[in-house]
């Protein structure tokens, strides 16, 4: 036991160096020998390979240590085994070994037999076995060498090299494992060792914690943990993140949100302050309410309106608060006959919006009563009465001398909402005389093959004294070629001159003061035919005598020829003024004068008499 005392004695001088490496949050101890007070109780196979020494660092504080130095004989298998390590859920561990070791070359003599590595092994079990464990059960894990070994030199100044060493032992699937050392001929201490497996600790990430995840079973696996979203907040995308085997998180995919009325501030999710709302769960902060709103309690979604301020249906909670318009100004109006046209000024206050439009309401006011009623759907607006979008509108049919209010309104998309009065723009006008209405019900009263009697109704507005109706005439599908119109005081007319079995078609229309009305809707009425003579003993009685005093007529008119003079007679054709348009001209019939020389005794001055108007060089007068 020499060498082994020996080399213990050598080692004693360099534990002061022995230092405790932290243990990082990712990783989680199963053994660790720095923290046993006393022998570690660890088996040592044979009897005379590994000693248990215990020693006082510098700060007086008791170690231990196995060390082994059998340099000297060849062929040494001395194991030293640890006690059974539970794995806790570990799928691989890691072994950390602080030793030191001698360099075979300070030691004169052992060429041959002394070694610079030693062999680790392991072995799992579901219990602990006690001494009853064997070689052959364990499974070699690597041969330890040292990155510095120590000599004769570093003996004499009282310094040692301590190496460090991990080796991963794995995958394990059994309750827990042993650890085993074997030396085959070095000169060699274990100060500590320490066993541990890695895991991701929990933390949270983009607003998912992650509990803590023990790492896969071997170096390149990826563990795969699903976030839960923190108080207040919601899943956007899945939350996930992989636990690598070095025991940090990796690829973070999909995050959660915080909810509606809630703010992300240091990995959770706070409430709204007052005056402050969320109004959909996202990333963004909270925002301070919009104008004219406000809140009353933390965590808000929305903020509510002012009084007298509202939102529109189809406005957004983060839009400001809005109120009615004010009333559109200098309305002004402008007279033609029944049409009136309106124009104003867009208001001073829109209320905060742009959607303002403008209503129309028309009333009618009686002269004496002072009443007003609605104006009934008679009225025409141009373009429409409801929904103006421009500062003007065109009002026609309405009634003559008649007087009219107008109101107009400016509205927006919260004037709905508001229980205020509302305000208007007002005018009055009174309607100027208008030409008749469109005159109705033309019917026939009697028709022959030449004429026609029409009869018609006055028109329901005269708006004033009809001075005349005027009958426009002519054949059917003839109007672009002829037309013939005719003049009547009364609602009754016969229309003369016309061909048998022809269609007409007739149009009527009055006239005041103010000018002509509209032509009637056409009215078609065929002329009756022409019928054969039938003469009876009277008719021939009549037309003898008809003859007979024709005969005697143009006997005078001879006998007067021969006196040298002619014989005529003055009678106007008709009573009625006619007018008729022929192939693009007005031609009117003129009234024929007839001369009748009865009256005179001398034909010659009838002539002279009643011709003062021919001129004399187209008068001649011929005597036989």
């Amino acid at each position: 036991m020499a060498h082994t005392a020996s080399a213990a004695c050598i080692l004693c001088i360099g534990f002061s160096m022995v230092s405790c490496v932290p243990t990082t949050s990712s990783e989680v101890n199963l053994l660790d020998t720095s923290t046993i007070l006393g022998e570690w109780g660890w088996l040592t196979y044979p009897p005379h390979g590994w000693d248990s020494i215990n020693e006082m660092d510098e700060f007086f504080s008791p170690i231990h240590t196995y060390q082994v130095c059998n340099v000297m004989t060849p062929n040494q298998n001395n194991w030293l085994r640890t006690n059974w390590v539970q794995r806790d859920g570990a799928r691989r561990v890691y072994a950390e070994i602080k030793f030191t070791l001698r360099d075979c070359n300070s030691m004169p003599g052992v060429l041959g037999t002394c070694k610079e590595t030693f062999n680790l092994y392991y072995m799992e079990s579901d219990r602990d076995l006690g001494t009853s464990t064997r070689e052959s059960q364990f499974m070699k894990i690597d041969t330890i060498a040292a990155d510095e070994s120590f000599t004769s030199v570093d003996l004499g100044v009282r310094r040692l090299k301590l190496n460090t060493e991990v080796r991963d032992v794995g995958p394990l699937s059994r309750r827990g494992f042993y650890l085993a050392f074997q030396d085959i001929g070095a000169c060699i201490a274990i100060v500590s060792v320490r066993v541990y497996f890695k895991k991701c600790p929990s933390m949270v990430r983009n607003l998912a914690a992650f509990s803590e995840a023990v790492t896969g079973a071997d170096s390149s696996s990826l563990v795969e943990v699903r976030g839960e979203c923190v108080g207040h907040s919601e899943e956007r995308d899945t939350p996930k993140m992989y636990c690598s085997a070095e025991g940090e998180w990796l690829v973070p995919i999909g995050k959660c949100v915080c909810s509606a009325g809630f703010e992300e501030r240091s990995d959770s999710c706070v409430a709204c302050d007052l005056g402050y709302y969320k109004a959909s769960p996202g990333d963004q902060l909270c925002s301070k309410c919009p104008p004219f709103s406000h809140s009353d309690t933390l965590a808000s979604q929305i903020c509510d309106c002012d009084p007298n301020y509202y939102r529109a249906m189809s406005d957004s909670p983060t839009s400001a608060c809005t109120r009615p318009p004010s009333a559109p100004f200098n309305l002004i109006s402008s007279v033609n006959g029944t049409t009136v046209t309106l124009e104003w000024n867009p208001p001073r206050d829109t209320g905060g919006r742009r959607d303002v439009t403008y209503n129309v309401i028309c009333r009618r006011c009686a002269w004496d009563a002072g009443q007003c009623e609605p104006c009934g759907g008679g009225v025409r607006y141009t373009p429409q009465q409801m929904s103006l979008a421009k500062t003007s509108l065109i009002v026609a049919n309405l009634q003559a001398h008649m007087n009219y209010t107008f109101w107009v309104e400016a509205v927006n998309g919260v004037s709905d909402f508001s229980l205020e009065q509302r305000m208007f723009s007002t005018v009055n006008i009174t309607t100027n005389q208008a030409a008749p209405s469109q005159v109705v019900a033309i019917r026939k009263e009697k028709t022959s093959q030449n004429s026609i009697t029409l009869v018609w109704q006055e028109p329901d507005q005269p708006n004033g004294i009809i001075l005349e109706y005027e009958i426009k005439y002519f054949e059917k599908d003839k109007e672009m070629q002829s037309y013939s119109t005719l003049k009547a005081k009364e609602t009754k007319a016969v229309v003369t001159s016309l061909k048998p079995s022809t269609c007409y078609v007739f149009q009527v229309r009055a006239r005041t003061s103010a000018g002509c009305g509209k032509f009637s809707q056409t009215v078609e009425i065929e002329t009756s035919k022409a019928t054969a003579l039938r003469y009876d003993t009277m008719t021939i009685v009549w037309i003898c005598l008809t003859l007979i005093t024709g005969l005697v007529i143009l006997l005078t008119f001879l006998i007067c020829k021969k006196r040298h003079c002619g014989y005529s007679k003055a009678f106007q054709d008709s009573d009625e003024e006619k007018m008729h348009y022929q192939n693009g001209q007005l031609t009117f019939t003129e009234p024929k004068l007839y001369v009748d020389p009865h009256t005179y005794e001398d034909p010659c001055q009838a002539v002279h008499e009643f011709a003062r108007e021919i001129e004399a060089s187209r008068i001649k007068i011929e005597k036989k």
